[in-house]
């Protein structure tokens, strides 16, 4: 590689990170924080919590890094030409490729990148995520870890206890339970343990308040009574595994008999075709940054930042694909769309590359942006006007 080509590829590469990682840091901060219930509502400590988020790291990644590419390279092609560094290149009597080949070189390192994560990263990450929060809400004891505290369990029941002692026993449990409309249950108990299972909590020495919907009232002392809590560890602990969820192998060779694929086997075929088309969008993006910042143009000229049309058509783009996606889990002929997209952008992109043609915002854009400015400028303007004409008349 020249060294002018390896210079182009250090500079898009450098302006990627730097646009990748604040965004990808804020985009992962907002999932994180959606997820802090495992903490306040289980008692989970912040290890638990960190490795939670190092697994949702890798579903994020994908996402952000087209737009990444697409704002590091058109922002390093923009400066270049503020610089003058392109019309020297075009003065010098340089090929075109010296330009395309960095910047396509990267385009096709980061499409791999994305489809390694997508497809061998991703699911195993989300499956381990989906585990570790389903064994956090499954096991009560982890539930009602701080002691002297409400905790809610599942809508309409709650636990406190006083104390946690070894062996799965919990000393004065303090238990509510309003999940029945028809009636209101209050349970005390001096000690009370749960099986190794986890589907039972016997209470001892104790007893249950019980409120019907007409207000009676009614006290009922136990010596031991055992609470059921398998529905609600079922309900938690069970790990569903989702088209998103599987790996590569599994969505091309669906299991038959598996309940999710029978209950939505149109979810299996977008997922495959998702995955299969969505790592090429950072070269379908590349294409699109040359296409609108890979030539050399006049800096008087009236233009829409080439960023700014970059990100218009790249998030266009992105949404007819994701769109089209959607659309296979109900209708299969609409699969050839998924791969057609990227396509036929790509190769019109090529095609405006081979004969050198610069994309020029529209007249009718132009005319608009330029009448609301005018319209900006004459507000700001006329109170100045207004004083003006005033202090003339005193």
């Amino acid at each position: 590689m020249k060294i002018l080509e390896l210079y182009i590829l250090r500079r898009a590469f450098q302006m990627f990170l730097i646009t990748l990682l604040p965004v990808l840091t804020i985009i992962w901060t907002i999932q994180v924080l959606g997820r802090i219930n495992l903490v306040t509502d289980t008692g989970q400590s912040i290890g638990s919590f960190a490795t939670l988020a190092t697994f949702i790291l890798p579903t994020i990644i994908p996402v952000v890094l087209p737009f990444a590419l697409v704002i590091g390279v058109t922002q390093t092609l923009n400066a270049m030409n503020n610089d003058s560094e392109l019309a020297v290149i075009d003065a010098a009597g340089a090929a075109r490729t010296l330009l395309y080949k960095p910047i396509m070189l990267l385009a096709i390192l980061m499409a791999a990148l994305s489809f390694l994560i997508s497809n061998f990263v991703e699911p195993p990450s989300r499956i381990r995520a989906r585990e570790m929060v389903a064994e956090a809400y499954a096991d009560l004891l982890s539930s009602v870890i701080e002691e002297k505290t409400f905790r809610s369990i599942e809508d309409g029941l709650y636990v406190q206890i006083s104390e946690r002692h070894s062996g799965r026993v919990l000393q004065g449990l303090f238990l509510v339970d309003f999940r029945d409309p028809n009636s209101d249950l209050i349970y005390y108990a001096r000690e009370g343990s749960i099986d190794p299972t986890g589907t039972t909590l016997t209470m001892r020495d104790g007893e249950v308040h019980r409120k019907t919907k007409d207000g009676r009232i009614s006290i009922v002392k136990f010596v031991s009574y055992a609470f059921d809590l398998s529905s609600m560890s079922e309900s938690s602990g069970d790990t569903p595994v989702y088209a998103s969820d599987r790996r590569l192998n599994d969505l091309l060779h669906p299991d038959p008999t598996d309940k999710v694929f029978l209950a939505s086997p149109g979810s299996f075929r977008s997922e495959i075709h998702r995955r299969f088309s969505d790592w090429t969008l950072p070269i379908v993006f590349a294409l699109v940054s040359l296409v609108t910042a890979g030539s050399a143009r006049s800096s008087r000229r009236a233009r829409l930042h080439p960023m700014v049309g970059a990100l218009i058509v790249c998030f266009g783009l992105r949404w007819v694909l994701f769109y089209v996606t959607n659309l296979t889990k109900t209708n299969a002929s609409v699969v050839p769309l998924v791969y057609a997209v990227p396509a036929i952008a790509s190769a019109v992109a090529i095609l405006l590359l081979m004969t050198n043609t610069q994309i020029r915002t529209p007249r009718f854009i132009s005319n608009f942006i330029g009448g609301i400015f005018r319209s900006v400028h004459g507000l700001v303007r006329r109170p100045g006007k207004a004083e003006t004409k005033e202090g003339g008349g005193a």
